[in-house]
Formats: C-alpha cells, sequence, structure tokens
C-alpha cells in the first residue's frame, strides 16, 4: 500500500480497511492486523495507524478483543454499504440529476445513460 500526499495517512488507512471489510478480505467477527503489523508494514508511526484504526472503532466497524486485537463487528459490511451508498448518492448522482435537467434529459435518457455505463461503455 501505498500513500499519498494529498490527505492525511490515518484517513487512506482506514479508507483501506474500509475496502477490505467490503470487498471481504477482513470478514466480520473476523481479526484485522494490529497496529504494530500496520506500523511495520508500511513504515507508519503506530500513533498514526492507532488513529486510523480508532476512526473505525468510533464508527462501530470495529471492535476491540482485549489481549487479543481488533476485530470487525457484525453488520460492519451492510452498515458501510449503507454509508457508501448515501455518499455516492450526494457525491455524484445528485449533481448528475441536475446536470441532466439542465441538458433537457428526461428521466428515461438518463436511464438509459446509466445502463450504457452499465454495460460496458465506461471503466
Amino acid at each position: 500500500m501505498e500513500f499519498n500526499e494529498d490527505r492525511p495517512i490515518f484517513l487512506q488507512l482506514a479508507d483501506r480497511l474500509e475496502e477490505g471489510i467490503l470487498s471481504g478480505v477482513y470478514p466480520e467477527e473476523g481479526q484485522v492486523p494490529s497496529i504494530t503489523e500496520y506500523s511495520v508494514t508500511y513504515k507508519i508511526n503506530p500513533a498514526t495507524a492507532l488513529k486510523g484504526i480508532n476512526l473505525l472503532v468510533d464508527a462501530g466497524l470495529l471492535y476491540k478483543k482485549r489481549g487479543v486485537g481488533m476485530f470487525v463487528t457484525s453488520g460492519a459490511r451492510e452498515k458501510l454499504r449503507g454509508q457508501r451508498a448515501e455518499r455516492f448518492f450526494e457525491n455524484f448522482v445528485e449533481s448528475m440529476v441536475h446536470e441532466a435537467r439542465q441538458l433537457g434529459l428526461t428521466e428515461e435518457e438518463l436511464v438509459q445513460l446509466v445502463k450504457r455505463g452499465f454495460d460496458g461503455d465506461v471503466d
């Protein structure tokens, strides 16, 4: 995993953990790597790794078993899916619908454009 300069590392780490939960790399009730593992593997400060993981703990996506490690909460995948769907709506769908209206597209025309994207004309 490489970090970019655009966002704080702890946020990028939290995003990667979320991706792992969504993709099933870290299944519900499964253990995630430790703070030490993250800090050594990615050569980051343990406090930075802790800050990223604590974001997911605070969001109710991870929990700690004392003396054992951090685990993905039951229902985390669906919770993340719902949060991401809402962000997708706010960040993309609303502006897409606004632009479609500006162009005078009908709902059916917009749906056809979206279907075209699903059919592989966009990647």
